[in-house]
């Protein structure tokens, strides 16, 4: 049998099933179609004692694909209303989201409020922080960028800090921060992780065809050099349960063009 040639986004759903590996049973949400993916993905081969949700206030036993739904009658597990997800799970520490904040910077503070200008008159206005402050001190994070680039791994600090990270000026006398747990990056580029010397990020690995310095020249701080190899390329197996859980194929808008997972030379 002839092997599918397998996308960038479908290598980086499955690097991103990866950050939830032997997480236990903790609920999994994955922002955005790719990170969505990696925590079906990951439910569904390596992790199964993942718990998620159909995004609306039920847990569910399997993951719910993207997209409408047609037959598909996702199996309900519970009642999870708003308010008791952030009783059970948030403040519990027992969830792991994966998230695609605008910016972060070399001490994973996240940025998904506004750009520029001064906070009462932004350039640009987004979102706010929405629930990120509380989400980055009590549960574990990673984040998912689709363009690596100096403008989404910024110098300095992010416009507006929107999640906590490592930085230590940032911190006020007597709090507590026990909670924050930044785990892994994935980026159309490579893989990262926070396991540097007080909490630097490192490259852990390149996607094929990638080289360092090449990640290095698009980010806007030093990163260490942590490469143990390539990421690992989707097998047969994945690929089958990425069609199943995207059946409409919006993956493929994720990350710009959608080329193969392997780098032509």
């Amino acid at each position: 049998m002839v092997t599918p040639m397998s996308t960038l986004a479908e290598l980086c759903i499955v690097a991103c099933s990866e950050a939830f590996r032997g997480n236990g049973e903790v609920i999994a949400t994955g922002v955005g179609p790719v990170p969505r993916l990696g925590a079906g993905l990951a439910k569904l081969t390596h992790s199964p004692g993942l718990m998620m949700t159909d995004g609306e206030a039920y847990l569910v036993e399997q993951p719910v694909p993207l997209g409408p739904r047609g037959d598909c009658k996702p199996r309900f597990a519970g009642h999870l209303p708003f308010s008791r997800f952030f009783d059970s799970a948030v403040w519990t520490g027992r969830r792991h989201a994966m998230v695609t904040p605008t910016q972060i910077d070399r001490f994973g503070q996240i940025n998904l409020s506004q750009l520029g200008g001064t906070h009462k008159q932004p350039k640009t206005q987004m979102l706010g922080v929405r629930g990120f402050p509380g989400n980055t001190i009590y549960h574990p994070n990673s984040f998912f960028f689709p363009a690596h680039s100096p403008r989404v791994f910024v110098p300095g600090e992010v416009d507006m800090v929107s999640g906590v990270g490592y930085n230590p000026a940032r911190r006020v006398p007597g709090g507590n921060y026990s909670g924050i747990d930044l785990r892994r990056i994935v980026t159309n580029l490579c893989v990262m992780d926070f396991a540097g010397p007080d909490n630097a990020v490192r490259v852990v690995s390149l996607h094929p065809g990638v080289r360092f310095a090449e990640v290095q020249e698009v980010t806007g701080f030093l990163l260490i050099d942590a490469v143990e190899g390539e990421t690992s390329t989707p097998t047969d197996e994945q690929l089958a349960i990425i069609a199943q859980l995207d059946p409409h194929g919006i993956r493929a808008g994720a990350i710009k063009d959608n080329p193969p997972a392997r780098r032509a030379a």
